[in-house]
């Protein structure tokens, strides 16, 4: 390379490492990105788009199935899953030569290799990426330096990828829907691959060590999800552990778990989170320190022991979603800027968990604001009265929002807002910004919901609790 001194050296080209450097670049930095994969990370080629693009599949699925119920008539549906893959993986190309296109319009210095950080903010680049393009190794330099190199599957100790097992990374190259399908974790993932392939005719068990799936969201709304899993045909099993699995003659498993229990089935997918990808990224020498969980320890501003040197995204011990990476990112850029940067807090943040039904949700759900000594009140509208809803066919679910109890007994600051139903992922805006800015019933409730719209539960939440209401 002719030039190796950059203004920011950013080690990780997903969502908040090429983050990072889309905005930084706007703000005329000059930018080298190493990445030893493909520019996008986990979230372009083995997490969200390709999730989604096959939850869209078992939502065509679905529509088809009930065509009928709107006077539809189609010939009995199949499925060819080489189509759907094909679908999948352009979604993703075309995606990933849209980052990459905007990398190089703001001529950020894009570099395939392996990348570690040594002293003085020294990065060496060892050429090579993992579609075996080998590029000339190199010694970088920069005035600021961001970490950002991800994360990998968490493994379970005998439920390692091979044959019927499969973690995220292999689970989008599966050569056919099974038959029978365990998922081991009920998380926001778990939930999300037991959806698709239920949808799409497998039989689905759910393995989860924890009492409840999707923890973290209100049980109101958990409870919906189980109730539509149930629909489905979902085997919702939790407070079990697995404890291994014998590979069968005819390619599947027999999966040992609970209290000497045994389930056959065609795969396993292993989806109990995801680790941080630290191993090598940092050399001896630097003030760069890794927490005994495995992540970059930082600061609230995303700042390492080293001067000069931040870690955002799956590295440091924040939500692991990709929008946070991106807001991560823009506060260090405005740290390294020497403007005011704005950390993210990470108590309202927005989730969205695709499964069919959907969930989306920001702020505390009701047993997390008692137990931080808020009293509380609450107003919870169902889809099956809204007109939207019933226009589509898809009335499960429900619009949740928790308040501040203020002292005459009234409803104050929106501390939460919970979401189930359909496109429930598209709602959360509105909540999410009365959260966000501590906004309170009655401000919130003068907002005028579109008719007739899904937010219209929103808005019906809200306004409910002023002690008026329209249709609730």
């Amino acid at each position: 390379m002719d030039k190796t001194h950059f203004d920011l050296v950013i080690i990780g080209g997903g969502p908040a490492g090429y983050g990072a450097a889309l905005y930084g670049a706007s703000a005329g930095l000059d930018i080298a990105l190493v990445e030893k994969d493909k520019v996008g990370g986990t979230c372009l080629h083995r997490g969200c788009i390709p999730a989604k693009e096959l939850l869209e599949t078992a939502a065509v699925v679905r529509a088809v199935q009930h065509a009928g119920d709107f006077g539809v008539q189609v010939e009995p549906i199949g499925l060819e899953w080489s189509t759907t893959l094909a679908r999948k993986q352009a979604v993703v190309d075309k995606l990933t030569a849209g980052v990459t296109g905007l990398l190089k319009n703001r001529k950020v210095t894009v570099l395939d290799g392996t990348a570690t950080l040594g002293a003085d903010r020294t990065v060496t680049v060892v050429g090579g990426s993992a579609d075996g393009t080998t590029t000339e190794s190199a010694t970088l330099t920069g005035d600021a330096v961001i970490l950002a190199s991800g994360s990998v599957p968490r493994l379970i100790p005998g439920f390692e990828p091979s044959g019927p097992v499969v973690t995220s990374d292999e689970f989008f190259h599966i050569p056919g829907v099974p038959d029978r399908a365990v998922v081991i974790g009920g998380g926001a993932i778990g939930c999300e691959f037991a959806s698709t392939l239920a949808d799409l005719g497998a039989s689905v068990t759910v393995l989860e060590a924890l009492p409840k799936i999707l923890p973290g969201c209100d049980e109101d709304v958990t409870r919906v999800v189980l109730q539509a899993f149930k629909k489905k045909g979902i085997d919702v099993r939790t407070g079990v552990a697995v404890t291994g699995h014998v590979p069968t003659a005819e390619g599947g498993t027999v999966v040992s778990f609970g209290d000497g229990e045994q389930i056959d089935t065609d795969l396993v997918v292993v989806s109990v989170g995801r680790a941080p990808f630290t191993a090598g990224v940092v050399a001896a020498g630097t003030g760069v320190k890794v927490t005994d969980r495995g992540f970059f320890d930082v600061d609230g501003f995303y700042r390492t022991g080293e001067p000069s040197v931040w870690a955002i995204g799956d590295v440091i011990a924040t939500p692991q979603l990709a929008h946070v990476g991106f807001a991560e990112a823009i506060c260090v850029i405005h740290d390294i800027l020497g403007e005011t940067p704005v950390p993210v807090d990470n108590s309202r943040v927005p989730w969205a968990i695709y499964c069919q039904p959907e969930v989306a949700f920001a702020g505390l759900s009701e047993a997390a604001a008692k137990a931080a000594g808020h009293e509380v009140v609450t107003s919870k509208h169902r889809f099956a009265g809204n007109s939207r809803a019933q226009i589509l066919g898809e009335t499960d679910g429900l619009v949740k929002v928790i308040a501040e109890k203020r002292p005459d007994g009234t409803a104050g600051q929106v501390l939460g807002v919970h979401m189930v139903g359909p496109w429930a992922t598209e709602q959360l805006s509105g909540g999410y910004l009365a959260v966000n800015w501590e906004a309170t019933v009655a401000e919130v409730a003068a907002f005028i919901q579109p008719h007739p719209t899904l937010t219209e539960l929103f808005g019906e939440s809200v306004l409910a609790l002023t002690g008026r209401s329209l249709h609730g």
